[in-house]
């Protein structure tokens, strides 16, 4: 069942800073690190996971965003599913997933879900591009792309808002709701 993203209000709030493994190597990686190639103007942060259809219909497009991030943008992927219940989102298969998908960036491993809970995540894929002072700028969808709806996968939305936040300019509007399956948390 699909699962929207939280409202939009969450603009001008800032990025919570994170500590976790990276499921590439097993290094800990700090938010605070994450400065892009040179100067930290943004840091992108995207709440993915391995089995969700959406997250699937998108991965070459991501991939491709992290190959070509302009520098100073730090892009970082994060998995806060349950892998207990889900074990296609247990770190050894993200990391299969990172390498399959060509994915550039690091992919971190949120098991306790606290950082998906400070960032208000609700759904994969989910992305919050921050601004040089790490502040939010855009929290929302890719592009209006969906499994099965016909509509290429482009990156448009988030392609868009990533150019106006390097050039110190506001992100066009509307920003749209991401769209995706509901981050599944541990109950109990």
């Amino acid at each position: 069942m699909a699962t929207q993203s939280s409202e939009v209000p969450m603009l001008d709030s800032t990025a919570p800073p994170f500590r976790l493994p990276d499921v590439r190597d097993g290094s800990m990686l700090a938010s605070a690190g994450l400065t892009g190639d040179c100067g930290g103007q943004a840091l992108l942060v995207m709440f993915l996971c391995r089995h969700c259809p959406y997250v699937k219909h998108v991965e070459a497009e991501l991939a491709r965003l992290g190959r070509e991030a302009p520098r100073g943008l730090g892009v970082v992927a994060i998995c806060s599913n349950d892998a207990t219940a889900y074990p296609e989102d247990a770190p050894e298969s993200l990391a299969e997933q990172a390498r399959k998908a060509g994915f550039t960036f690091p992919y971190l491993h949120d098991e306790s879900q606290e950082v998906a809970r400070a960032y208000g995540a609700a759904c994969t894929p989910e992305f919050f591009l921050y601004d040089a002072q790490r502040k939010l700028r855009y929290h929302g969808q890719l592009d209006d792309s969906r499994p099965g709806n016909g509509k290429p996968v482009t990156g448009a939305d988030l392609r868009a808002a990533i150019a106006a936040v390097m050039a110190g300019k506001p992100v066009p509007g509307p920003q749209r709701h991401a769209v995706g399956c509901g981050i599944k948390w541990r109950t109990g």
